[in-house]
């Protein structure tokens, strides 16, 4: 295995890639109103209890990234012109159609996390098919195009890249190894997909569950990643870098102007190509073809 990544040039002289990605859960977490068997583990609140009980108290905090969040950052988006990547539970949108409007008055993409928030590893190939086609076909429904990409729940399956294959996807988020796009050859041999790896330490979750960081830090950091990539681009080796976002967490009032401070950061440089994920596999399609 070599030592450096593959190279990738950007559009139009491009020193590096910034890919924002907004997480869309709330609608399609689990709970026993959506037939499960009891409630979200995944709470700030800290009252998660096995069994069948129906956490109201969580149920609220998740939609407050509807009703408070979502404003908030579609106000930043639309103030910096800022093209970002939306990955979807699909009921989350069927739960509220105004946010699949909002994503598509945007111009901006989406990209299918599921049909719901829920542990796909733990599916046969069968039932993980249809959850993939249930998917594509809720946020073609709701946003009047097709999902590209895929981002899981956290795991996968030994199954999922080859059915990702088989239904038309053109890129694949689950990877953490590095910070350029690749091609996956392998999976199925003669149907390449393109790999576009995502980042769990810039992510806003830091701020959530078992925070590591406060706004502050969080801030910090997220513009030491962009200023160390944009760096290695201005030195020859073009990356890219993904921050990835939730409604319910960043779109709080304590932490909604770290992310605006982070985009008027980046708009200070005019060397910064701002693109969806989608873009981005096009761009690896472009410059070293499948």
């Amino acid at each position: 295995m070599p030592l450096q990544e593959e190279r990738i040039d950007w559009p139009n002289g491009a020193a590096c890639a910034l890919s924002i990605v907004v997480n869309v859960e709330e609608g399609s977490e689990q709970s026993l109103a959506r037939g499960d068997k009891g409630m979200e583990p995944v709470d700030e609140l800290g009252v998660f209890v096995k069994g069948p009980v129906r956490n109201y108290a969580n149920e609220s905090n998740y939609l407050y990234g509807i009703k408070a969040g979502a404003p908030r950052v579609i106000k930043l988006l639309k103030q910096y012109d800022i093209a970002a990547s939306w990955t979807v539970a699909a009921m989350s949108l069927e739960t509220h159609p105004e946010l699949a409007q909002a994503i598509v008055e945007l111009g901006h993409e989406p990209v299918s996390h599921g049909y719901r928030w829920v542990h796909q590893f733990r599916m046969d190939e069968e039932a993980e098919r249809a959850f993939i086609r249930k998917a594509v076909e809720s946020i073609t429904q709701t946003c009047g195009v097709r999902p590209y990409g895929w981002l899981s729940r956290y795991l996968y399956t030994e199954n999922t890249r080859r059915l990702l294959i088989e239904e038309g996807f053109a890129y694949h988020m689950d990877d953490f190894s590095g910070d350029v796009p690749f091609w996956d050859r392998d999976t199925v041999p003669g149907k390449p997909i393109a790999i576009v790896p995502y980042q769990v330490d810039s992510n806003d979750m830091k701020m959530w569950t078992d925070q590591a960081f406060g706004p502050e830090q969080w801030l910090a950091y997220a513009v030491r990643n962009f200023d160390q990539v944009l760096r290695e681009g201005r030195e020859g080796n073009p990356k890219m870098m993904s921050l990835g976002l939730h409604l319910r967490i960043i779109g709080r009032a304590g932490r909604i102007w770290a992310l605006e401070q982070f985009l008027a950061h980046v708009r200070k440089h005019d060397d910064v190509w701002i693109a969806t994920r989608h873009q981005i596999a096009q761009a690896l399609a472009a410059v070293g073809p499948a």
